[in-house]
Parts: structure tokens; sequence; C-alpha cells
């Protein structure tokens, strides 16, 4: 493996991003969770709890549930998504819109600090930090964790998005000399 951090036994601590708006949500989430942890290289160590959100972007659509998840796994990156899209597909996702309703969504987060844009596999996640949905389930079970190319804790990309979201700009600001 490159440069992700090992942890003993050569394993890889990573998180993963779980959402469902469709069917009975947090039951997709929970079957989910168990398949993962049935997966041989991959072992569950924590899940966050589940918030309800509102979709982003897509057609319209009902409101999710999301969460996140810690494992450590032995896999590459390649095979552990592989592995996550038969999980998804044994429960019975169908992708047919882009950004769409699901019944369950797995993404990788981040896999160790391990850095990738190969097409189908982008890692870190391109928009974690951009998506309180994602991180504050993250910030619950990994207020810590490194994102490897900000250099920022999960805690601080938090907190950064917040502030963000909170501040109003006043009238003609976007006018006034720099």
């Amino acid at each position: 493996m490159a440069e992700e951090t090992l942890l003993p036994g050569g394993k890889v601590s990573v998180l993963l991003g779980l959402g469902s708006n469709l069917g009975g949500r947090r039951e997709f989430i929970e079957r989910a969770a168990r398949l993962i942890d049935e997966i041989e290289g991959v072992e569950l160590k924590s899940i966050s709890s589940l918030i309800e959100t509102e979709p982003v972007g897509g057609p319209p659509q009902g409101r999710y549930l999301n969460g996140a998840a810690e494992l450590e796994t032995a896999l590459e990156p390649r095979d552990l998504l592989a592995r996550l899209q038969e999980v998804e597909a044994e429960l019975g996702r169908v992708r047919k819109v882009l950004n769409g309703p699901r019944n369950i969504d797995l993404d990788i987060l981040l896999f160790g600090d391990l850095v990738v844009d190969a097409g189908d596999l982008v890692l870190p996640h391109p928009r974690m930090c951009e998506r309180a949905f994602v991180l504050e389930p993250l910030n619950e079970i990994a207020p810590g964790r490194v994102h490897p190319i900000k250099r920022k804790s999960v805690e601080e990309l938090l907190e950064e998005l917040r502030s963000a979201a909170a501040r109003v700009p006043t009238i003609g600001e976007e006018e006034r000399p720099s």
C-alpha cells in the first residue's frame, strides 16, 4: 500500500459514509453495517448515530438518514470499493438517476491518509468537506481524524463549514474593495 497509515497487522483505518432515503432507511443502514462487518479482511470498529437530512442535488426526493462508520481493513482500496458495491447490490440498490433516491449509499470517505484520483476511485471523497451530513456523523466517531489534503481534523472541517454557513454577508460587501 502506498502512503496510508498502517495499523498493526498491515490494516488501514477507513471512514465510510452511510445513507438511505428509500424504504426502511434505518434497516437498510443496519443491514449494510452487518454485511460490511462480514466481508473478509474487514472489521467494523464503530458506527455513528444516524441523522435525518434534506437531499443535496438531484431530483425531488425524500429525506435521508445519514451516518458514518469506521472500519479496519487489509483490503486494497479498489477491492474494498468492489465489496461495498456488492453490499449495495445485495440490498437492492439500482443506479438509475445521478444523485437520485437510493435505498443504500456507501461511500469511502477516507482510506488511511491515501490520496487517489483514478476516475471511479477518488480519495479522500471529493465533496466530504462541503457536506454537514457527512462531517457531523464523522465528528461523532473520529473528530481528530485528519484530512490528508486539507491537513485539518474532521472537527476543524465541521467548524469551518458551520462558520461559513452562519456567515451572512452585509449589503454591498461583494462590492467592497480588497
